[in-house]
């Protein structure tokens, strides 16, 4: 690493970060219009190449990879914009699977520094935040490289998401559940409400599986905004047709055509992100978009998306997911008995302290033999008293260890061939994992 490109880092880094702070729930914090004024100033690069939105609570970066790659499999060149990062800051933006280099970061950011330094000084709707600012990064290199697409991934919630700025093609909210609910309400209709603020007149949208509650709240809105909601499960549904330890095949039956895919990509729930996307591009093929099911099936099998349930090694299984909210936790714990076969199995888990842990770990205890709890250096990250003291409710001894460093070894020594180790509860933890199996 450069020091130009660390010094650029740290200027990043050095705006209100909500990734990294509490984020008060108030339009104030989130005003849009100073993003909408950033990018007024740079010629509104957003509008320069054509964009899908994804939003949703889980799996809205599985949707957004699957469609990117599907696009990149038609000949088009595209950006995915996606976040947070795993390792490296880099991978929150790439264009045909190719991250951003450090050097340009470093020019993009340079010239970005003057305009951002004026609309903080004048401050008219508020400051700048590092998220705000990593976005038009982002929408900025995709113009600059003359991208055909943009595909766009929500940060969080969606009506005052920074990135919702822009006027997509096609949008889709994957299943919504409780999550940072002192930002986006505290129940799934409010939520809801939330996500569904991506949803712009006449533009299609695509959900996903949903719970009553907040699927009449997506009709609604989509409704008034004459908006085609396309539902997965009615419209488009999908037939699972075989597994294997490290990918799954699956029949969709879109609105358009029947598309025979495999994905490396495991877990139920990437049957139905697969569906959700392919749903996202069949409306984007009834805009006379070229993209046949053989690019659909091509690029879903092309995929690569890190961190969630990945194969870190074999013999023993080490298993990596970022589940963080008791939804995901109990999709992962469905996985791991369904896609592997062991003797004993360990539990390395760190999760943020905004999450509802009694519910990860209810739905997580009951299949480890053994219980390792850690954290990570984000200053966000759980104490490990309280996690240790949420499996003792469940009548489990859980070992402390201080970070995945050590985490990982301890677990390790008291491993066989046969069992199997799964690392949880935040991607902070999982990155951390894979860095040091690498």
């Amino acid at each position: 690493m450069t020091e130009s490109y660390q010094s650029t880092l740290n200027y990043i880094y050095s705006f209100v970060n909500y990734e990294t702070q509490n984020r008060p729930r108030d339009a104030v914090n989130y005003d849009l219009r100073r993003v909408v004024t950033l990018l007024e100033r740079l010629d509104n690069p957003q509008s320069k190449y054509k964009t899908v939105h994804i939003a949703g609570s889980k799996g809205k970066g599985s949707v957004s990879a699957l469609i990117a790659a599907a696009l990149i499999a038609a000949g088009y060149k595209t950006g995915l914009y996606t976040s947070p990062h795993l390792i490296t800051f880099n991978e929150r933006i790439r264009i045909n699977d190719t991250l951003i280099s450090d050097d340009e970061v470093v020019e993009l950011i340079d010239r970005l520094k003057p305009e951002v330094e004026i609309i903080n000084r004048e401050a008219v709707y508020g400051k700048l935040t590092t998220f705000e600012i990593i976005t038009v990064l982002g929408f900025l290199y995709f113009a600059l490289n003359k991208c055909d697409f943009g595909v766009i991934e929500v940060g969080l919630g969606g009506r005052l998401d920074a990135t919702n700025v822009i006027l997509p093609e096609s949008c889709a909210i994957t299943s919504i559940s409780l999550e940072h609910t002192e930002i986006l309400g505290n129940t799934l209709r409010e939520i809801a409400g939330e996500k569904a603020g991506i949803i712009k007149p006449g533009i299609p949208v695509v959900t996903s599986p949903q719970a009553d509650e907040a699927l009449q709240v997506f009709i609604r809105i989509s409704t008034e905004k004459k908006a085609r909601l396309i539902q997965i499960g009615r419209d488009i549904t999908w037939e699972e047709k075989g597994f294997d330890t490290g990918s799954q095949s699956l029949r969709i039956n879109g609105r358009l055509h029947q598309y025979d895919v495999t994905i490396p990509l495991i877990g139920e729930y990437q049957l139905e992100n697969a569906s959700t996307a392919a749903g996202v591009l069949e409306t984007l093929v009834e805009k006379r978009f070229y993209i046949s099911p053989g690019d659909i099936a091509r690029g879903f099998n092309q995929v690569k998306w890190p961190g969630r349930l990945q194969i870190l090694k074999q013999k023993p299984w080490i298993v990596a997911d970022g589940a963080h909210n008791p939804y995901s936790a109990a999709k992962l714990r469905d996985a791991l008995k369904k896609h592997f076969q062991f003797e004993r199995s360990t539990l390395i888990i760190g999760t943020s302290s905004d999450k509802d842990v009694s519910g990860i770990v209810s739905e997580l205890a009951p299949i480890f033999n053994r219980v390792i709890v850690t954290r990570s250096a984000h200053p966000r990250a759980q104490s490990i008293d309280v996690l240790i003291d949420e499996f003792k409710r469940h009548g489990i001894t859980a070992e402390a260890s201080g970070d995945i460093s050590t985490a990982l070894p301890l677990a390790l020594a008291n491993t066989g061939e046969k069992d199997l180790i799964c690392i949880t509860g935040s991607l902070f933890i999982v990155a951390g994992a894979i860095e040091q199996l690498a």
